[in-house]
């Protein structure tokens, strides 16, 4: 007869979201299989973590995937087309100044640093889906100022490059801020200043 394999001792679904949080606040490179192990618990073993998630890179990218599911949704409004295009911008960055700053998870923004070091061939190929989610969002915020300009609210000849990068660069700037401790009331009053940039630029 068969022996039964030894039962996993850890929900796998509650594992994902203690991977996110290692991964977010230590980085693809740094969060090692050790740090995961202890992280996870249940007493997990290297050969029963590979059994559950395959690999690090596999582990990783589920928890992108969480993460975009979940706390990544921040940036909704950008793709919302019942909004003014200032309105989206202006609440998909309150929206993630708030998000980053929360206690219930490691500070900052995991698709701004949870890759920024990206070292190794595997870091930047585990990494790619983080890019590939900025290069979203930023595109994202590109399609608001355009349909500003289409809709009159700013001139012809605004540069929509060139403004969704002010945009796009405050926002990932707020990682590095909350990092920091840089409390939420100070991240959302420069929300306010940086959004005197859209206003400048008005008709």
């Amino acid at each position: 007869m068969a022996r039964m394999g030894r039962p996993r001792t850890f929900d796998r679904d509650v594992a994902i979201t203690q991977a996110l949080h290692l991964f977010w606040q230590h980085g693809y490179d740094a969060t090692t299989l050790g740090l995961l192990k202890a992280g996870i618990g249940g007493g997990i073993t290297a050969p029963s973590f590979y059994a559950a998630f395959g690999s690090k890179q596999a582990l990783f990218e589920e928890v992108i995937e969480r993460y975009l599911e979940t706390h990544g949704r921040v940036t909704d409004s950008l793709f919302d087309a019942t909004l003014q295009p200032r309105e989206a911008i202006e609440r998909t960055l309150r929206c993630s100044a708030r998000m980053q700053c929360e206690r219930e998870h490691p500070p900052g923004c995991l698709v701004a640093l949870g890759g920024i070091s990206a070292g190794s061939a595997e870091s930047r190929a585990a990494s790619q889906p983080l890019a590939d989610a900025r290069a979203f969002n930023r595109a994202g915020i590109v399609a608001c100022v355009r349909r500003a300009i289409a809709a009159g609210e700013l001139a012809e000849d605004t540069a929509a490059e060139a403004v969704a990068a002010v945009f796009d660069s405050f926002m990932l700037g707020l990682s590095t801020q909350a990092r920091d401790g840089v409390p939420h009331t100070t991240l959302d009053a420069a929300v306010t200043q940086v959004m005197q940039v859209w206003d400048n630029l008005r008709r």
